[in-house]
């Protein structure tokens, strides 16, 4: 009997443009460029529904262009001699580290990134900052490159899974980014093979001949599997210390409890002024408070006290080093990562209620239009009389009655209004659903919900928002008078690249929502708009996220270029300095200012790296909080596998669709091997259609989906479509 041929599995993937081919089929001949492939094998490698005609075709264009040696068999290599060594040049640039282990290098003052392959990444990890010799391939505009020295590593420690073998062991770090670090067996101390460690790399030290970084254990955390273990592991993967130094500690405990007569003869005293706090249920640090009092003619004065911690945390102490390594709060879901010790944080920085504090404050006189007339700036002694929860002040201001109802029920009114003139001049709401959960006492996870957005969050936004508006202006106007610049702590905000609000504007016209780029001020109002109609409508409601990725990034920098989305030519950040370093700095160099006709500069080369690493260290804060968020919706869902729920399509990637759950706000992700039929990408990345029944899966749409399995380590939930 005749043997029935078996039929090649359909490859279901994307179909790339010529443009889109070449680019990719040379990005896979350089991730592998000791390897050669032929056609059929680039079209499995890159998993791609282009014919081998196609393929051949980019191939042969690349081998025109020497980018690729053709060797026996049909068979192709990528040429390594593709540069000319006369052409290499070289640069000082931050890692940014992609999936594939590829990555790009950002210089300064250079517009585009330097590609460097992973073969050429040599063990430099995201965020490093590292030394690049690049070239221009023949044949190509974007310059290429490889690393060549690791000037100074962006974290310190990780912690990994130790993996023993018979000459050598590995440390698997999984989280942000994922790597193998070499250890050398006569390094592992009390180690044993499963052990999850914290292994410190090894400084400035290339990748050994296998392309893996270099490191030496220095703790041994135990075994691994418990959430508190890999919350610990989140923060030292982002390159956050969880213990503060002896030193720091001493220091700290050192501070004095007691405010000396002397101390409070220098200040504005504000403790006969009515002063609360409004904060989180669960808040310790109370870093801001507001004072009210009435003047005459109808106008009133409202105060904005800040914690003042330049008066405890002096230039150049332990307190002050490790505060500006750190230069960040942390808040996972479950724990927060300070950057003062609790000392300082939880006891005298805090303004607790009932207690006397030291403030640098900001009192603003208000006209009956809620107008300000007057202000002014400077230390103070505060002595809060009641601390709020949002949750409380809010339902005063509900009833209509309760303690203090008249005080907030008014500065409610300004805060409104201070919201309403924002919004007319410019100003994007950059309200986004908020993820929370309720924890068990062990802090198991047993419920996902979205934060409720009240009154009461954004008075005190508000007011917040003005006083850091105000001290840059104060800074803007002594510069102007003086026709001097003064090196400051700006909170700058780009304008939005025209080709990407361009971009995003293709996107949602073929979703039925007309936008208008022409202008900065016209993409700040078609953002709005966006954002409006979101609320209402499931598919823009997708989209309003991608909206705000468009945009630059805001950071902290010396030369101001005001902020775009905020709407503000002057802003700077001054009322957190519990957890925020700029606004240490910010309080330091506008005390120096303040007294009439003076004009002091700092090092304004200095205070612009200052600016670099705070930004830096931001973004490390904003990723560990976001995979804290992730690892504790996948614990959620862990308890739920085999069940089923409807969800929202939220993206369309290569690779699947990605979907958030409705009743509990996860999301997971349907690969495409798991659908029903095979699809084919719609233009734009916001539609798929099914080649076999031509069914249609859009951005916004609502599946039925059945939770498959779940990885932890790798924070994904993997669905199916039912």
């Amino acid at each position: 009997m005749a043997k029935t041929r078996k039929k090649k599995p359909t490859i279901k993937g994307r179909k790339l443009s010529a443009r889109d081919l070449k680019k990719e089929v040379l990005n896979l001949y350089r991730q592998f460029p000791k390897k050669q492939f032929n056609p059929r094998q680039v079209i499995q490698k890159l998993k791609i529904d282009n014919n081998k005609d196609a393929v051949q075709h980019a191939i042969d264009a690349l081998v025109k262009e020497e980018a690729l040696l053709a060797k026996d068999d049909f068979k192709y290599q990528l040429n390594r001699d593709y540069h000319s060594s006369k052409e290499e040049k070289t640069a000082i640039g931050t890692v940014d580290l992609t999936r594939t282990g590829a990555a790009y290098i950002v210089v300064d003052g250079r517009e585009e990134d330097i590609y460097v392959a992973a073969p050429n990444v040599n063990g430099a990890l995201n965020g490093d900052l590292v030394k690049v010799a690049w070239w221009k391939p023949r044949g190509r505009f974007k310059a290429e490159g490889k690393v060549v020295e690791i000037l100074e590593r962006s974290s310190e420690q990780f912690v990994g899974i130790l993996q023993l073998f018979s000459r050598f062991a590995l440390v698997k770090v999984e989280g942000r980014q994922v790597l193998d670090i070499s250890v050398a067996l006569t390094e592992l101390g009390q180690a044993q093979n499963g052990d999850m460690v914290v292994v410190k790399m090894k400084e400035n030290t290339m990748a050994n001949r296998h392309g893996n970084p270099v490191g030496e254990i220095t703790a041994v955390l135990g075994k691994p599997g418990s959430s508190n273990m890999d919350m610990q592991a989140i923060l030292i993967n982002n390159g956050f210390n969880i213990a503060f130094p002896d030193e720091v500690l001493r220091e700290a405990a050192a501070l004095p409890g007691e405010i000396s007569a002397e101390e409070i003869g220098r200040r504005r005293d504000f403790r006969d002024v009515l002063t609360f706090t409004i904060d989180p249920l669960t808040a310790k640090d109370f870093d801001d408070a507001l004072s009210y009092r009435a003047l005459e003619n109808g106008q009133f004065e409202v105060g904005v006290h800040i914690a003042d911690v330049s008066h405890y945390v002096q230039p150049d102490t332990a307190l002050d080093k490790e505060a500006y390594k750190r230069s960040t709060s942390v808040y996972l879901v479950d724990r927060v990562c300070p950057m003062l010790p609790e000392r300082l944080s939880n006891e005298l920085c805090s303004l607790r209620p009932h207690e006397d504090k030291l403030t640098f404050s900001a009192a603003f006189v208000f006209d009956k239009d809620y107008k300000v007339v007057r202000r002014w700036f400077g230390k103070a002694i505060i002595h809060s009389d009641r601390r709020f929860t949002y949750e409380e002040a809010q339902e005063i201001l509900d009833a209509g009655q309760g303690e203090h109802f008249d005080e907030l029920n008014l500065l409610n009114k300004v805060a409104r209004k201070l919201r309403e003139r924002r919004f007319k001049k410019g100003s994007i709401d950059f309200a986004s659903d908020e993820v929370r959960f309720r924890l068990a006492e062990d802090g198991t996870p047993l419920e996902v919900y979205i934060k409720e957005r009240i009154d009461t969050n954004m008075l005190i936004e508000d007011f917040m928002l003005l006083a850091n508006r105000e001290v840059a202006e104060f800074i803007g106007r002594k510069e102007k008078a003086r026709n001097k610049t003064v090196p400051f702590v700006y909170r700058i905000h780009d304008e939005p690249d025209p080709d990407k609000a361009m971009e995003l504007a293709l996107y949602a016209s073929a979703m039925g929502f007309e936008m208008d780029v022409s202008t900065p001020q016209a993409i700040a109002r078609s953002y709005n708009r966006l954002i409006t109609k979101a609320a209402t409508d499931p598919g823009l409601k997708m989209l309003a996220p991608l909206a705000i990725r468009t945009m630059a990034k805001a950071v902290y920098a010396t030369q101001n270029i005001g902020h775009y989305g905020l709407g503000f030519s002057h802003y700077s950040h001054f009322t957190s300095p519990i957890r925020r370093y700029s606004d240490v700095l910010a309080h330091r160099i506008l005390e120096l200012n303040l007294p009439k006709g003076s004009l002091h500069l700092v090092n304004g080369v200095k205070l612009e790296e200052q600016c670099k690493h705070i930004s830096s260290q931001e973004r490390k804060a904003t990723e560990a909080e976001r995979e804290s968020i992730k690892y504790k919706q996948v614990e959620f869902i862990e308890k739920h596998v085999g069940e089923e729920f409807e969800g929202v399509v939220n993206g369309i990637a290569d690779f699947g669709v990605f979907v958030e759950l409705k009743d509990n706000h996860c999301e997971g992700m349907i690969s495409y091997d798991r659908m029903d039929q095979p699809y084919s990408m719609g233009e734009g990345r916001f539609s798929i259609k099914g080649l076999h029944d031509r069914r249609v899966i859009r951005m916004g749409d609502t599946l039925r989906v059945r939770v498959l399995e779940v990885d932890l380590k790798k924070r994904r939930i993997e669905l199916e479509l039912c």
